[in-house]
């Protein structure tokens, strides 16, 4: 991998670029046009300047490696804004180049060409990422190793202390990186449901006081096949879609979510998505905003391209990275001052499974509720909406502490929520020890993280932090209506 300039001068090389170029690539002051052969030189020249505009971001170039002329498959992104000049290029000799893809029609070409610039971004991500990281590591290691040695009065402890602070910074932003690049497709996580029900909740996490005067309005289809998803991971995609449209509209503007079935008999070509013969769940975001202007609207879903002063760019790729590991498709169409459509079609089967949506007097009960975590203000939470509906809840922020609770009220406590991750006692040491005391207990697990196996908590109910208050309430009614 090799980062040069728009002229062919090398800023920086990793190591497998170094052990392939050899002497040909010093330390400093090296360009590209002393690894291209005498004939390769035009070629290279030219490559380099289509990067800049509308030309290929692949192509077949020759370097000189040793003694021998080597031919590599280079793909390359020009950057961005005041790094515009800028080339960031990676190298896969020829050897080693995938097979090439099945010729595509006229139609396809826009999409194979993004697609083919999209996972090249991945790949180099990936890369800078990792040796991100390893940077970071040492950083933020000799720093603390700094800290623990130098005294509170200390002049210099100031400045090892906003050292540490911009480290951690970036070591978010590597973390968000190495996420987007990683895309990973895991089936053990993707259940079989209804989409509405996650719309639903992702619209919930927009409807704060500062959006309050906007518009929203939901047009979900009762009758919506089902689709395959990973829940965490999918409502990640949609809230970074509705997080573009509500920042597009002003703030009395509106946003609509519509869900609908499409069946395709034969290949299908809607707007720049070729959709294969199948069943799909339809999910369109339509906002009034802005919109996107023409020339623009091919690059919004490239890695880093934002128009945002302050924004890192990833949120519609990431968007696009778990769309696409859902074997799903991504549609944008826009017009400039009246507004932006973005449509997700995801694979799934011509059969209905019903949302069930409990009625507000359903929701209520009068049983003993046990709540257990380690974050005050989700106590506090979860025991205000739980009172408001009639619940008598009992809170412990501890492990330990819960055990106790139960050991004082035996047969008066109908059902213990916990959270899977807290010090000295984890939810599921917990739930070990009910199981001993009160063997018929219903449980709810709750957390934060996605689940790494979707059958790890068969055993119990489980609720995925960030929740809304309908979403606690219909987990503790399925609960405590289970025999």
């Amino acid at each position: 991998m090799v980062l040069a300039d728009a002229d062919g001068g090398i800023y920086q090389a990793n190591r497998a670029a170094r052990k392939a170029f050899g002497e040909q690539l010093p330390r400093t002051g090296a360009t590209l046009e002393q690894l291209w052969p005498a004939d390769g030189a035009v070629t290279g020249r030219a490559f380099l300047a289509d990067l800049g505009g509308d030309g290929s971001n692949s192509a077949t170039l020759r370097f000189r490696c040793g003694e021998a002329v080597q031919a590599f498959t280079v793909t390359g992104l020009a950057g961005e804004g005041e790094e515009s000049a800028q080339r960031l290029l990676q190298l896969f000799p020829e050897s080693s180049r995938p097979a090439a893809p099945a010729p595509r029609s006229a139609a396809d070409e826009p999409g194979a060409a993004q697609k083919q610039k999209l996972d090249c971004a991945l790949q180099l991500t990936r890369n800078v990422a990792l040796d991100f990281n390893n940077a970071l590591t040492s950083i933020l290691g000799h720093t603390s190793l700094l800290l623990s040695q130098v005294p509170a009065g200390n002049a210099w402890r100031g400045s090892l202390l906003e050292i540490e602070k911009s480290a951690e910074k970036a070591a978010e932003i590597a973390h968000d990186l190495a996420v987007f690049s990683r895309q990973e497709k895991d089936q053990r996580t993707q259940q079989a449901g209804n989409l509405n029900q996650l719309l639903r909740r992702s619209v919930e996490l927009f409807k704060t006081p500062a959006l309050s005067q906007m518009g929203w309005k939901l047009r979900l289809d009762s009758r919506l096949y089902t689709a395959k998803f990973d829940e965490a991971k999918l409502q990640q995609a949609f809230v970074k879609i509705l997080e573009n449209a509500s920042q597009a509209v002003a703030r009395d503007g509106h946003i609509m979510v519509i869900t609908s079935n499409k069946d395709v008999a034969e290949p299908t070509q809607i707007g720049s998505v070729n959709l294969p013969p199948g069943s799909y769940v339809a999910v369109e975001i339509w906002d009034n905003g802005c919109g996107i202007p023409p020339e623009l609207l091919p690059r919004i879903i490239e890695p880093f391209f934002t128009t945002k002063p302050g924004h890192r760019g990833l949120g519609l790729a990431w968007a696009y990275g778990i769309i696409s590991n859902h074997a799903g498709h991504l549609s944008i169409s826009s017009e400039l001052g009246k507004g932006t459509s973005v449509v997700v079609y995801l694979p799934a089967q011509a059969r209905v499974i019903s949302e069930v949506l409990l009625q507000e007097n359903e929701l209520r009960g009068t049983q003993t509720i046990l709540m257990v975590d380690d974050e005050d203000l989700l106590l506090t939470m979860g025991q205000m909406i739980l009172s408001a509906y009639d619940y008598r809840v009992l809170t412990a922020n501890s492990g330990h502490k819960a055990l106790q609770i139960l050991a004082d009220n035996a047969n008066k406590i109908d059902l213990v929520i916990t959270d899977l991750v807290m010090p000295n006692m984890s939810g599921r040491e917990l739930i070990e020890q009910i199981r001993v005391l009160a063997p018929d207990m219903r449980t709810i697990c709750s957390s934060g993280y996605v689940r790494a196996n979707a059958n790890e908590e068969e055993e119990d109910a489980y609720l995925q932090k960030p929740f809304t208050s309908h979403d606690l309430l219909s987990k503790v009614k399925q609960a405590l209506a289970v025999a």
